[in-house]
């Protein structure tokens, strides 16, 4: 390590609060672990910031040097290693406070959404959370969010009110529809390359139960479930949100005893109901709705029913983490019976392929529908996602996998969309990036990556 870099650190280190690393030091790569656990980072700084102003050092520290800042809350989305630069850890930043009057969460750049939804949840308050809560709270908005709930109340970036950002020339700033609404606008949704974010502010709901959690089908009756819900999902109202996930469930202590070593399709439900309708309304309603469904095959194993919005991660049963990770996506403009029999003659019964999950959400609804003031958020035109997580086995992730979901996602490329979602979309590229907004919405956001960091001081992580 050079003399500049050792005399660097002695700077960093006296005019932040946090821990601070440089390459080469004990410590950094734990430091910098996040929840994909393949993703190892290692570049020239590791800044784990405990506030605002911390974060502010680091990026006068890094422009000053014109090393590039990278930011990260849990590592979710940490699909590529970091190789330079410096790294701004914002997970001891995870203050979680409630307004019950206003219907306002104020949240700490590095809180994820269990302790969000937990404080909400004691005032009859429910936040615009993903099926994961285990995910950073701010990361998750910041590429739009979607949410179990989604089809009725939209993506999670529509419900924030503001932010505060540490722009490009150290200073912390408020963006909000009042304050820098360009900028505002363009958080919601752009993800990256437009500062490190501090503090969010979201409007919370008050709702405190939906009608919903998930069906499993075993293997045998996967495809005639699969093709209900496709045609099912045609004339449900925004008051249902539901999707359909492949899962192929190790034979290890991990999964719970009725799925261990199973290949079952679990079909994910929520459903409202409308304003100022009952518990037992809403239940009978609901169960009207799923009809279908239950008619379609044998279900393996039911578990829907009233559920505290305290709960929702029950609907997915995402796994807590840290995991080895591998995962694809993209979204879809449509699907038909012609789109399930291309995507399970892939991974379908029959199949031996590793990938552990294939999901498909049903987008639409209120996400389909932009607030007045606008966002960033890819894929309101879309109509489903198309999803998929390799099995867990790090040997397989650099040819294997890969090969097997790109024979996936072609078979499915009639029915693909031309725009994306940063949070679906895995590890970037330069041309990757171009896909994953409409052009109008990519070309506005350059605009305000120019005019707030025009030095590029904020890279893009890839």
């Amino acid at each position: 390590m050079s003399t500049i870099h050792d005399s660097a650190l002695d700077e960093l280190q006296s005019t932040v609060r946090g821990p601070v690393f440089q390459r080469g030091d004990d410590g950094l790569a734990a430091e910098a672990a996040g929840f994909n656990a393949i993703t190892m980072h290692n570049p020239d700084f590791v800044v784990g910031a405990t506030n605002e102003a911390d974060v502010q050092a680091a990026v006068r520290f890094a422009a000053a040097r014109s090393l590039p800042v990278f930011a990260q809350a849990t590592g979710h989305g940490a699909a590529q290693g970091l190789t330079h630069g410096v790294l701004v850890l914002t997970h001891r930043m995870n203050s979680v406070t409630i307004d019950p009057v206003a219907r306002i969460a104020t949240i700490g750049a590095g809180a994820r959404w269990t302790p969000v939804v937990a404080a909400a949840a004691e005032y009859g308050l429910m936040p615009i959370s993903g099926s994961t809560p285990d995910v950073g709270a701010v990361g998750f908005t910041m590429g739009g969010g979607l949410s179990p709930v989604g089809r009725t109340f939209g993506f999670a970036c529509d419900w924030v009110r503001s932010f505060r950002v540490v722009t490009a020339d150290g200073e912390a700033v408020a963006a909000s529809i009042t304050e820098n609404p360009d900028l505002f606008w363009a958080l919601k949704g752009g993800k990256w390359g437009l500062g490190v974010v501090t503090e969010m502010r979201t409007e919370l709901l008050p709702l405190t139960s939906v009608y919903g959690g998930g069906l499993f089908f075993d293997t045998e009756h996967i495809e005639a479930a699969f093709r209900a819900w496709a045609d099912w999902t045609k004339n449900v109202s925004d008051s249902v949100s539901s999707s359909v996930a492949l899962i192929r469930f190790p034979d290890l202590e991990m999964a719970p005893p009725p799925l261990r070593g199973k290949f079952l399709l679990h079909l994910r439900f929520a459903y409202v109901g409308e304003e100022g309708t009952g518990t037992d309304e809403r239940a009978a309603e609901a169960e009207r709705i799923l009809t279908p469904l239950r008619q379609a095959a044998p279900v393996y194993l039911d578990l829907v029913g009233e559920l505290p919005t305290s709960e929702l991660k029950l609907i997915h049963s995402d796994p807590d983490g840290p995991l080895p990770a591998w995962e694809r996506g993209v979204l879809l403009a449509d699907i038909d019976q012609e789109f399930v029999t291309a995507l399970l003659s892939q991974v379908g019964a029959g199949t031996e392929v590793p990938l552990l999950v294939v999901e498909c959400r049903h987008l639409g609804g209120a996400m389909a529908r932009a607030p007045e003031a606008g966002d960033a958020a890819g894929g309101r035109g879309a109509a489903y996602t198309c999803y998929t997580v390799g099995a867990p086995v790090p040997e397989l992730f650099e040819h294997v996998i890969p090969g097997v979901a790109a024979g996936m996602f072609a078979a499915v490329e009639p029915w693909t969309s031309v725009e994306s979602n940063v949070n679906f979309a895995g590890p970037m590229s330069m041309e990757r990036l171009a896909s994953i907004w409409p052009p109008a919405t990519s070309t506005r956001l350059a605009g305000v990556r120019s005019q707030y960091d025009p030095t590029s001081v904020f890279a893009l992580p890839f």
